[in-house]
């Protein structure tokens, strides 16, 4: 049977383990939280790697998401295939970090009025430098 004097040393210890679990729970970041923007440049063609910009050809008439790394930089990009038209552009809506991730949201914005009558096709897409991480890029 314990004592008083066991009792009240039972209950402070259970009050401090009860106080760290809570601690810790709120400690806890959500994954998915932005923890900051991450920043990055828009690259022109003739300025991609031409290893990245060979593997680009070979997908661009179909829809792709990838990355590349180059030099300690991280190369992530968007292509929306085939279009009918020329005149498009990519918006890029967001590029943050999280405690797991890079995230990347874009759009594809249509052609203007004055491209009705082209009927090239193209191919969109955009290639953003920034510097490299091991955090895995997640295409929203």
């Amino acid at each position: 049977m314990m004592s008083e004097w066991e009792k009240r040393i039972a209950s402070v210890l259970l009050l401090c383990l009860l106080c760290l679990s809570v601690a810790a729970c709120a400690a806890k970041k959500d994954p998915m939280e932005k923890i900051k923007d991450w920043e990055f440049t828009v690259i022109a063609e003739e300025n991609i790697p031409e290893e990245l910009l060979a593997k680009i050809e070979e997908k661009k008439a179909e829809p792709f998401k990838m990355t590349f790394q180059d030099q300690g930089f991280l190369y992530i990009c968007v292509g929306y295939g085939t279009q009918e038209t020329g005149g498009y552009s990519i918006a890029v809506n967001a590029l943050y970090e999280t405690a797991n991730a890079l995230y990347v949201d874009t759009n594809l914005l249509g052609p203007g009025p004055e491209e009705k009558g082209n009927v090239t096709p193209s191919y969109p897409y955009i290639v953003l430098k920034a510097e490299f991480t091991e955090k895995p890029v997640v295409f929203d």
